[in-house]
């Protein structure tokens, strides 16, 4: 046997497993609280001018009832949903067995009063509110330029 052949295909297994148990868990970007999951909030690149920046999220593995009802994040003074019909106070229903989505292009989260431009490739903290739930503690990935 070979041994720089053997030393190769260790080095391959060793780095497969440390890809296989660390990379999926940062990738994951999902946000746990007793009676739910968050997935994966994102939004766009912002200018230095923006109004307002867009969220969306997944909501899964909803055990009760509850209703988004706030978000804290330094990057902005409040938040709203975005409808088709216009915006409106946050208040997002979750209804137990159901997943939910914020998204672009329908219901969505509006991050209000921008204290900066969101940059991409940037994550910055942020607080998502239930009515019922608590404070969840997420991170806000800003994974496309803007549109």
């Amino acid at each position: 046997m070979n041994p720089i052949l053997d030393r190769r295909s260790l080095l391959r297994a060793a780095a497969t497993l440390v890809a296989v148990t660390t990379v999926p868990a940062a990738w994951a970007c999902e946000f746990d609280a007793d009676t739910l999951t968050v997935t994966h909030p994102w939004t766009r690149a912002t200018a230095a001018d923006a109004a307002f920046a867009v969220v969306s999220m997944k909501f899964s593995n909803v055990l009760a009832a509850d209703r988004l009802i706030g978000v804290i994040t330094p990057v902005a003074s409040g938040a709203e949903l975005g409808t088709p019909d216009g915006p409106q106070a946050l208040a997002f229903d979750l209804l137990p067995g159901r997943n939910a989505e914020l998204v672009e292009g329908s219901v969505h989260l509006r991050l209000t009063g921008l204290r900066q431009p969101l940059e991409l490739g940037r994550a910055y903290p942020m607080k998502l509110v239930f009515e019922r739930g608590g404070i969840v503690h997420a991170q806000l990935n800003v994974d496309f330029p803007a549109a």
